[in-house]
């Protein structure tokens, strides 16, 4: 596959997420609908859904950074030699100057995002300034800077906003069943116990599916950032002992979220764990490739 190619793939699966987003949440509306006995709960759901379509298209980014507490650098004296390597592979990788920010924590990381290369951003925690160097810097934001051109950055940070949308519609419906509410209650008992039981599996059910969405974008695009990256600096060898150093690094993010964990350069909930003793169920579920595959792959780009 070439680059070119997965550009392409990731506008589609783009356009894809939203749609299967949409046909969610009004399948939800259209359960929840017949169990209160209300059309009106269809027509919310259709038009909070293509609100928060639009909205996760304009708007994720920002929220994205609010999420991660993030600030801009104001000027190119604040962070002269971050903003100047910056500056420099964006010239090499032929796209606009992104937007830097800056993140207030101690574990090394970082992420792109942004809905397109002319308004991207690229995010990066203090940690990573403080413990890498020159060459392994560079790594890390060459990364980035792949997921910029191959349109990675628009599909990650989409499926942050309707993935989250998804779990409150659920957990309303839930926590309605909870309390016992009555609105539509003689018109449920007309539906029986089928729709109930159909309202509460999709209740249970869809925060399970939009969990399976965000998975689905594939860590393969992880290596492809990598192999991006490598080519763009020109030595993979400083990307390789970037994802060592990082990967030996158990600090925790602060205020990373599971529904961004993915969008980071590595796991940001990686804690006290041995990686090598990650139980293989768990593996599946895992939002970045394993460190020692990834700088496998680095390595033998460089024989």
């Amino acid at each position: 596959m070439t680059l070119y190619t997965q550009v392409s793939r990731n506008i589609f699966k783009t356009w894809l997420l939203m749609t299967a987003f949409l046909l969610v949440v009004i399948g939800l509306g259209w359960v929840f609908s017949r169990y209160y006995g209300s059309p009106a709960i269809l027509l919310v759901a259709v038009l909070f859904s293509t609100l928060m379509a639009i909205t996760s298209y304009w708007f994720s980014d920002k929220i994205v950074l609010r999420i991660a507490g993030a600030r801009e650098i104001a000027k190119k004296a604040d962070y002269p030699e971050l903003y100047r390597m910056v500056e420099n592979l964006s010239i090499t990788a032929g796209l606009p100057l992104p937007k830097i920010y800056i993140i207030e924590e101690n574990a090394p990381n970082a992420f792109a995002t942004g809905r397109d290369p002319a308004h991207a951003v690229v995010a990066v925690t203090r940690g990573l300034l403080e413990r890498l160097d020159k060459s392994e810097l560079e790594g890390v934001i060459a990364h980035e800077f792949a997921h910029i051109g191959n349109r990675d950055i628009l599909l990650s940070t989409v499926v942050v906003v309707l993935v989250g949308f998804v779990s409150l519609l659920s957990d309303w419906f839930l926590r309605s069943l909870y309390w016992g509410g009555s609105y539509g209650g003689s018109r449920r008992r007309e539906g029986g116990a089928i729709m109930m039981i159909l309202a509460l599996a999709a209740a249970i059910l869809a925060p399970i599916a939009a969990m399976l969405i965000q998975l689905a974008i594939s860590r393969k695009r992880e290596f492809l950032a990598d192999a991006s990256a490598a080519l763009l600096t020109r030595y993979p060898e400083g990307l390789a002992q970037a994802l060592e150093k990082i990967g030996r690094d158990r600090t925790r993010m602060v205020r990373a979220k599971p529904a961004t964990a993915h969008l980071y350069f590595e796991n940001p909930f990686k804690g006290d764990s041995d990686p090598a003793h990650t139980p293989w169920l768990a593996k599946l579920f895992m939002t970045h490739p394993p460190v020692e595959e990834r700088v496998k792959a680095l390595r033998e780009m460089a024989v």
